[in-house]
């Protein structure tokens, strides 16, 4: 009757019951027969499948069931065999238990389920063990001799059963354990059964569900036994057990070390299974079933287990092998098995463990560095640990001399860095860190220094090539007297590259000294210097200076494979493109030899005929495979971020993207990381151009980290992401080379493409930002190149200012979106940090950002204008920026509401000032704006007078002072005029009575960069003043005060302006442009008004002009054709009556030289003679035909000295204005000519006229008045004018002007300085040559040259034609011109030896008389 299935007992009474009716009398009756039948057919292993539930019996007529329990049934049938046999009944049913079980272990089907029951097994083992169990109940039952039973059994059972055993509580694990006699036997058949379920996890979901449930409790059985506290002061229970579990874990363990090292020959079944056996190593099965000291005691061991495992490999192995060992070349087993240990300890501690390691066992080197480099990407904090770990390890190296702790040093650091400077500095920068200054651990003593060179000497025979390089490149600082010793070890260091065929002569312009990848060839290193050296070429239109000292130090790598590199054939472009160009300019500059510049030109030419005669060329096709890998690893990115339980998972997963990124880029993902990370980025703004390959790499990172964000924020808010976005971001900026091509882009998209992107789109590059700044140490200074549209930045940007300039706002469009990115940006800001002080925040945000949200919140809301309600919902915002339907107007005013927000407006770095806001209003085209000019007005109106105007400066604001405040706006202006048109902004309203004041101490306060660049600022600054005087009211460069009881007009200020800043920008020399001229005219006229008399006010402004200021006055001659009939009409439309007396004065001086010049009228002589002698020479310029200067000249009358010399000096300061603004429409040719009929006139008349070159103090002060108008370059360049007028120097000059002499040296001395400081003298362009058709027989010496017969004179010819000028004259002076030149002579002997030795010699008076004899004979 034996039965296959549980309750067929019941089953066979209840179909009996149902066939015929109960023959007995009563349930004994029955009880007895069943008993008896049993005797007979006797099975008590099947017996025990008999559970569950009763037999019912039914009578005819519908009498009432019966009820027989199987249990009853059950033992008394073990109690009746028992005792024929003379056993115990638990025994008995114990034996027969294990024989059922026995039986069904038995009927797997084949060997590979082994581990694991069948559906049939499991019910018929189900039914068994609740039998069991109500056996167990009735204490009929006996667990000790069970598991006696089970040892014995011929073939030990399957795991799953002894799970289902210690799972329903029939024996535990433990205890069956404790119970065998051979510990050794079943730790085999554990460990066997063990890896055979591991291997049969990989089969079915339900399988591999059985094999989860079975390990983990497994595990915690273990655990709990293996790795026991003694501490816990529980009395063990087992003794074989904890023997048993820890031996187990230990050879499961080595199971998969075994297999790290033959990765690539292991069955993949066979590295699945193992993998299967690290979840073992999951924290999260044991929760509370584990004391954490055990699960701590566990892991701690386990890690030792595998640092030490094997120890076999030598410190020079592993010197040499280490760049295999990174993380992503790392077998994933070990990375894995690290990455599950790592969790239950922090950064800190695991590094710990690592230091107790090495300082107390034998390693593995492998295993050592392989921990290092999966502890430093996947803990953020492990740079900063690993850090104080290699200080730490050097300073007991140098304390004890101990080269185990110098080789762990340099070995850690190594390995850190070979994954990248995202994650750890690059070696280079360790090692000079560490070594390359004095206060350096070596640095204290001789004794150290030898202990660092010898040990570095040992490390030389096992070194790589890009170690070597770094040592001798970067050499550890060494004082001078033991230089000796760091000569010896570059020698050996040397020594070793020759063998390693790696030359250091070889070695790149800009090789990566840090690179993870092995020394490349000088072929393909010239290749990475010639691109590097295009792009510096491409960005700068300079050869390089590293290519220029290359081509004369480093001439044999320059030689033999930079220029092959370089001139490598190919099909010439049209257009010549950044290559040719290089090319050209090394070539001009003499830097390729002609004859490889002609094989490079012919070898071009041949290429073109070849490509010509093989029109079917196909171009090569790349294989896309390294994109298609890292776009399915970004795309299993994806599926970690959004599943808040697999952050873990991220770091590990972010370095195979890295290394995907890596295998896309090629050999540029490292290219010049060393010379990247030292060198500035340039970026072209304006246009940024990029490589198709970079440029879909770029694409498809910045797509995978909007879609990552948008796809986390669906589940999480920012703040409950984890570190996996911000990891991504530094992975990327860790490829150095990829850095341009991402701001490139970027450019792209934000500056050129912002208001076409979508809202995704923003809220990705927003957050982007935001972790881009937050990465700022790894990405270097930026060179931004803005175009025609922007000024050439005086200084380079950091990352945080290139933002700044993307976010351009003009129109209603690029505000909007500027608006949406900003809010965006700071929303993202306060939602991820939100647990961030406003000091940390302070360096995550460019600060302005939230200065343009100060902008343009108040600007779009008037609700934002002055807000006091303040919400403190920091997730809110970030909650609407998601939101599909999203205002941004909405959103920005919720952002502005937030308390954080509003907090941090309260920091200094974040404060918008007055100045700034000024500045982003001028931007905006009031044409394009979103407001219309009443909303503008009335925003403008807010802004100053209730925000601006009362705050105080501390934030900003002007304090309440307006005048303050209109100097705040001037300065603005000025500065904003700078970089765009100063027209585009209108007309600009008088802000301030004193304005050219405020502009002079503007100039003032300037006191920065050279000399030459404060120079042209100052020149552009000044043109900028005039532009806005001419545009304020003509009224506000004229004050009126009352003086006594008069009012009277005062032009002080005004004038001083003019003497010391206006006259300078004067391309004239002494006269203001037409402009400002007729601008102070209108301006006097009309603040005339305000006096009693207005004609008497004129008159004294005019008079004062005589004295103070004569530039006006000889502007006003200058221009007076276009101004006599705008003042006579403004005049006579204001007052209606005759020209005050001043104005027509000057009508009668301009009248009286007309006619002089036209019908040989006499010309008076009134008044002040430099007037009418700039009266006469602006007539002569504008319309004396040629010819007739000169009969005009002989007409002039008697007592014209003032005069003459007065015409003399305007035609000298129109000669300098021919050469030094030709394109101000005065003529050299004719200036020239004029310079001469005066100087000659001058002559015929014995006038004396050299004191006209000297300044005020040196000379006669009947001049001051002639100085003081003409500009400051004007003045400095009068030497120029002097020499160019040597063909009109009479011969009688010498002996008649004794004070020539002393001006012709003072004029050369002034020449010279010029020449040594570099100023103002004119360029070789500037001076061609004029034919004078003018010979005079009484010209001083026909052989001495003069300036304007040099042809394309350049400064240097131009004081040699000077110098030999005076070398001809001084042995033809007088005695007496030697008198005063001693003050002079110790200048010209330390400027020009040879003309103060003949100054030295000729004032001797035997030379002197020598020279009066000469001259008298000829």
């Amino acid at each position: 009757m034996a039965g296959a299935g549980g309750g067929a007992l019941r089953e066979l009474l209840a179909g009996r019951a149902r066939k015929r009716k109960s023959t007995f009398g009563s349930t004994a009756e029955l009880r007895a027969a069943v008993l008896s039948l049993l005797d007979r057919h006797q099975n008590l292993s099947d017996l025990l499948l008999e559970v569950e539930g009763s037999a019912k019996l039914a009578g005819e007529g519908g009498r009432e069931h019966q009820e027989l329990s199987s249990e009853s049934f059950i033992v008394s049938v073990l109690q009746e065999q028992a005792s024929r046999l003379g056993v115990p009944t638990a025994v008995l049913a114990a034996k027969n238990a294990v024989t059922k079980i026995e039986q069904i272990c038995q009927c797997s089907v084949s060997p590979s389920q082994a581990p694991l029951l069948n559906l049939d097994q499991r019910e018929s083992l189900s039914c068994l063990l609740r039998t069991v169990k109500d056996l167990l109940e009735n204490n009929v039952f006996s667990r000790s001799h069970f598991c006696q039973e089970i040892w014995k059994m011929k073939d030990l059972p399957v795991l799953e059963a002894v799970w289902h055993l210690h799972r329903n509580g029939i024996t535990g694990l433990g205890e069956l354990l404790e119970s065998s006699a051979d510990g050794r036997a079943v730790e085999e058949w554990l460990c066997s059964s063990l890896c055979a379920l591991c291997e049969r996890a990989e089969g079915s979901p339900q399988d591999a569900e059985h094999a989860g449930r079975v390990l983990s409790d497994f595990a915690i059985v273990f655990l709990q036994n293996g790795f026991q506290p003694s501490e816990l002061g529980r009395k063990l229970e087992f003794k074989k057990v904890p023997h048993i579990c820890h031996a187990v874990l230990q050879r499961m363990l080595t199971w998969v070390l075994d297999a790290v090292g033959k990765e690539k020959e292991e069955d993949v079944s066979t590295l699945q299974a193992m993998r299967f056996w690290l979840n073992v190593f999951d924290v999260s099965i044991y929760k509370s079933a584990v004391h954490p000291d055990s699960l701590q005691q566990f892991f701690r061991h386990t890690l030792t287990e595998v640092l030490t495992y094997n120890p076999l490999l030598k410190v020079s192995d592993a010197i040499h092998k280490q760049r295999e060992w990174s993380f992503t070349r790392t077998c994933s087993l070990l990375t894995t098995l690290y990455r599950k240990l790592f969790v239950a300890f922090s950064a800190k501690e695991s590094i710990c463990q690592l230091q107790r390691v090495l300082e107390t066992h034998e390693v593995n080197w492998q295993h050592v560095l392989s921990c290092v480099s999966t502890l430093v990407v996947c803990h953020a904090e492990a740079e900063l640990l690993f850090k104080d770990l290699l200080s730490h390890l050097l300073i007991k190296a140098f304390e004890n001399y101990d080269m185990e702790n110098m080789i762990t040093a340099f070995l850690i650091a190594r390995q850190a860095a070979l994954e990248g400077p995202a994650v750890f500095m690059p070696y280079s920068e360790w090692f000079k860190a560490s070594f390359g200054n004095a206060s350096s651990h070596h640095g204290s003593s001789k004794k150290a220094l030898v202990f660092l060179f010898e040990f570095l000497s040992e490390l030389v025979p096992f070194e790589v090539a890009p170690y070597l390089k770094v040592h001798i490149m970067y050499p550890p600082f060494v004082p001078t007297k033991h230089r000796s010793v760091l000569l010896e070890y570059i020698t050996l260091a040397k020594t070793r590259l020759a063998d390693l065929k790696v030359a250091i002569e070889d070695m790149g312009l800009y090789e990566d000294l840090s690179s993870t990848h092995n020394s490349v060839q000088p072929q393909g290193q010239a290749l990475r210097d010639v691109e590097k050296a295009l792009q510096i070429f491409e960005n700068t239109r300079k050869i390089p200076t590293s290519v220029i000292e290359a081509s004369i130090f480093r001439r044999p790598y320059y030689t033999s494979w930079f220029l092959p590199a370089l001139l490598r054939p190919r099909v010439l472009p049209k257009a010549p493109d950044t290559r040719m160009a290089f090319i050209d300019s090394l070539k001009r500059a003499d830097k390729i030899p002609s004859n490889l510049y002609s094989t490079y030109i012919q070898a071009c030419r041949a290429r073109k005929e070849k490509m010509l005669q093989d029109e079917s060329k196909v171009e090569p096709s790349h294989s896309k495979e390294p994109a298609e890998q890292l776009k399915a690893e970004l795309d299993a990115l994806r599926v970690l971020i959004v599943d808040q339980a697999k952050h873990e998972d991220v770091p590990a997963q972010i370095a195979v993207i890295s290394d995907r990124l890596s295998n896309v880029l090629g050999h540029n993902s490292d290219e010049n990381e060393a010379a990247i990370l030292n060198s500035r980025i340039q970026v072209n703004v304006f246009d940024p151009q990029l490589e198709p390959c970079h440029q879909s790499v770029v694409d498809l990172l910045l797509t995978s980290f909007c879609q990552n964000l948008i796809a986390a924020s669906y589940f999480n808010p920012p703040d409950r992401q984890g570190p996996c976005l911000s990891l991504f971001v530094k992975m990327i900026c860790g490829h150095r080379s990829l850095i341009p091509a991402l701001l490139g882009r970027l450019c792209q998209l934000i500056y050129h493409q912002g208001p076409s992107l979508n809202d995704a789109h923003i809220l990705g590059l927003a957050a982007f930002m935001i972790h881009l700044c937050e990465s700022r140490s790894l990405i270097p200074e930026i060179e931004a190149d803005f175009g025609i549209s922007q000024p050439v930045a005086e200084k380079v940007l950091s990352i945080s200012e290139f933002w700044s300039c993307l976010l351009v706002c003009r129109t209603e469009e690029s505000l909007s979106f500027c608006t949406r990115f900003c809010t965006a940006a700071v929303s993202y800001l306060l939602c991820k940090f939100s647990s961030f002080s406003c000091d940390d925040l302070c360096a995550l945000v460019p600060p302005s950002l939230v200065k343009k949200l100060q902008y343009f919140v108040p600007r779009l809301s008037l609700e934002a204008r002055g807000i006091t309600s303040k919400e403190d919902k920091a997730d809110l915002v970030w909650s609407s920026l998601t939101c599909p339907s999203l205002n941004y107007r909405r959103a920005s005013l919720c952002l502005w509401k937030q308390a954080r927000f509003q907090e941090l407006l309260k920091e200094k770095a974040f404060q918008l000032s007055f100045k700034e806001w000024l500045l982003l209003e001028l931007e905006m085209y009031p044409e394009k704006d979103v407001l219309s000019a009443s909303e503008r007005q009335d925003f403008h109106y807010w802004a100053i007078y209730q925000w601006y105007l009362p705050a105080p400066s501390a934030s900003g604001g002007c304090d309440g002072d307006l005048e303050k405040a209109c100097g705040i706006i001037i300065d603005c202006i000025l500065d904003f005029s700078q970089r765009l048109d100063l027209g585009s902004c209108g007309q600009l309203k008088s802000v301030s009575p004193d304005i050219h004041c405020k502009l002079q101490e503007r100039l003032k306060d300037r006191h920065r960069g050279s000399a030459l660049g404060e120079q042209l600022w100052r020149q552009q600054e000044l043109l900028l003043h005039r532009r806005i005087l001419v545009g304020l009211p003509a009224s506000t460069l004229i004050v009126t005060c009352r003086k006594g009881k008069k009012t009277v007009l005062d032009c002080e200020d005004f004038f001083h302006y003019v003497n010391s800043e206006l006259k300078n920008i004067s391309s004239r020399g002494y006269a203001l442009s037409y402009g400002i001229t007729a601008h102070f005219f209108r301006g006097l006229l009309n603040a005339s008004l305000d006096c009693e008399e207005s004609a008497e006010g004129v008159n004294d402004v005019l008079t004062t002009c005589q004295t103070k200021c004569p530039i006006v006055l000889f502007s006003a001659v200058l221009w007076w054709p276009r101004l006599e009939p705008l003042l006579c009409s403004q005049w006579k439309r204001l007052f209606g009556a005759p020209l005050p007396e001043e104005l027509e004065r000057l009508r009668e001086y301009q009248s009286s030289a007309m006619g002089f010049l036209s019908s040989g009228r006499v010309f008076p002589l009134s008044g002040p003679p430099w007037i009418s002698a700039a009266f006469l020479h602006c007539t002569v310029q504008q319309q004396s035909p040629r010819g007739r200067e000169r009969n005009a000249l002989k007409r002039l009358g008697t007592d014209t000295e003032q005069l003459l010399v007065s015409l003399l000096f305007f035609s000298l300061m129109d000669l300098i204005s021919a050469k030094i603004a030709p394109k101000e429409g005065v003529d050299f040719q004719t200036s020239l000519e004029w310079a001469l009929e005066i100087l000659q006139c001058l002559e015929e008349r014995g006038i004396s006229w050299p004191l006209l070159f000297l300044s005020a103090e040196e000379g006669s002060r009947k001049y001051s008045v002639l100085h003081s108008a003409a500009s400051d370059r004007h003045s400095r360049l009068l030497p120029v004018a002097f020499y160019s007028l040597t063909p009109g120097f009479h011969h009688k000059l010498l002996t008649r002007e004794h004070v020539f002499l002393y001006v012709a040296l003072n004029l050369y001395i002034q020449l010279l300085q010029l020449f040594v400081e570099g100023k103002d003298l004119p360029q070789p362009e500037q001076f061609r040559r004029q034919g004078l058709g003018l010979e005079s027989d009484t010209a001083l010496g026909y052989d001495l040259p003069c300036l304007c017969c040099v042809p394309q004179a350049d400064p240097l010819e131009v004081i040699s034609a000077a110098r030999r000028f005076l070398l001809g004259a001084i042995p033809r002076c007088p005695a007496k011109s030697f008198g005063n030149v001693g003050l002079l002579l110790e200048a010209c002997e330390k400027l020009d030896p040879e003309v103060g030795a003949a100054l030295q010699h000729f004032s001797q008076p035997a030379a002197a008389m020598e020279v009066d004899e000469e001259l008298f004979l000829f």
